[in-house]
């Protein structure tokens, strides 16, 4: 056993921290409470009736200012609050409990079945293949495959909001960013500030391919 190594016995798992973290920075997600959860859904299901806070209220025997409270997920509601709700909007009970915290955007791409898009480099020969994309959030963010085959030519008049990830899969390219270029190996990554000129300025070995990924805030 190698010098400061840690003995476990056979079978015995390592033993781990309360919660899994990862490197990243971003803030802890906070998950819904069961009463913000059960609030949502009877909002949700109120207007889908297209009923006020009002009209649900009387039809259960609840007061406006108590329905509004539920709404909101500020008290938790008793069995038979919500049984008087599930019977006044014609639901089974547990219809109020509907898990929705794991209902969160998600896209999976098979290999080789991403969607090809036009984008303004398309005519230069650089083709597009988004492998997802986001739904919802303030935030979207576009990831790409990019590939530069030999009929390619140089494009370095890009500009758009937002941010952008490359890392460098096959190839060879001499990258420009503003008043800088990188030459980018399989292995490389370059992060920067999309608003700037950017683009493959010298396609040094062919056929190069990167992925890109593209962050910009969602328009209203």
């Amino acid at each position: 056993m190698a010098k400061g190594a840690i003995k476990r016995s056979e079978g015995q798992a390592p033993k781990q921290g309360p919660e899994l973290l990862t490197g990243s920075l971003a803030p802890k997600e906070v998950p819904p409470s069961l009463e913000s959860e059960i609030g949502a859904e009877v909002r949700r299901l109120r207007k889908e009736f297209d009923l006020t806070v009002s009209e649900l209220g009387a039809a259960a025997g609840i007061s406006a200012g108590m329905m509004s409270k539920i709404e909101n997920g500020s008290i938790s509601p008793s069995l038979g609050t919500l049984s008087a709700l599930a019977k006044a909007l014609n639901v089974p009970i547990g219809r109020l409990f509907r898990e929705r915290a794991e209902q969160r955007d998600c896209s999976f791409v098979k290999a080789g079945t991403g969607v090809r898009i036009e984008r303004r480099g398309t005519k230069a020969g650089h083709h597009y293949d988004l492998l997802g994309h986001s739904v919802g959030g303030d935030v979207v963010v576009e990831p790409y495959l990019i590939t530069l085959k030999g009929d390619a030519v140089p494009y370095t008049d890009f500009r758009h909001s937002g941010v952008e990830f490359i890392y460098m899969l096959t190839g060879k390219v001499r990258y420009r960013h503003a008043d800088r270029s990188y030459l980018l190996e399989p292995g490389d990554a370059l992060f920067f500030d999309a608003a700037a000129r950017h683009g493959p300025e010298e396609l040094v070995k062919a056929p190069m391919t990167y992925l890109s990924i593209i962050v910009y805030p969602r328009r209203s």
